[in-house]
């Protein structure tokens, strides 16, 4: 082999795998997180929520079961209807991965929080925050 070649295939090889594992360790969003929080669908997004999760809403703070945290999201949803969420900012390692966005309702902006842990083929959200943007 020359060492062209060589030299080629070993950058290749190196690159590839710096590649794959860059993509293995963050979670990717589920493209239903994203569509629910533009839509305020509380139900389809609160299918990602884990059993127990840690909501903050405005002024809310607390550890709830899933169905109340639907119930909870769905409250505010109700009380500011969304026109678009974004997504400004995601980090993450080893099957976590933390997201902020922007939720634009008609009564206001919000920064939104979240929190994505991986387990196998399944994204979960363990944490999320709603606060009112200045």
């Amino acid at each position: 082999m020359k060492p062209i070649k060589k030299v080629t295939l070993i950058f290749t090889f190196i690159f590839a795998l710096a590649f794959a594992f860059a993509n293995s360790s963050t979670a990717q969003i589920p493209d239903e997180v994203v569509l629910s929080l533009k839509s305020g669908n509380a139900k389809v997004l609160a299918g990602y929520f884990n059993q127990n999760i840690e909501l903050v809403i405005l002024d809310d703070d607390n550890v709830y079961s899933k169905a109340q945290a639907e119930q909870i999201l769905g409250n505010f949803f109700s009380r500011y209807q969304p026109e678009r969420f974004s997504v400004l900012h995601q980090r993450g390692k080893e099957g976590a991965q933390y997201v902020i966005g922007t939720l634009v309702t008609k009564q206001g902006s919000f920064r939104v929080y979240f929190l994505l842990k991986s387990t196998g083929d399944k994204v979960i959200i363990h944490q999320l925050r709603i606060e009112k943007q200045e």
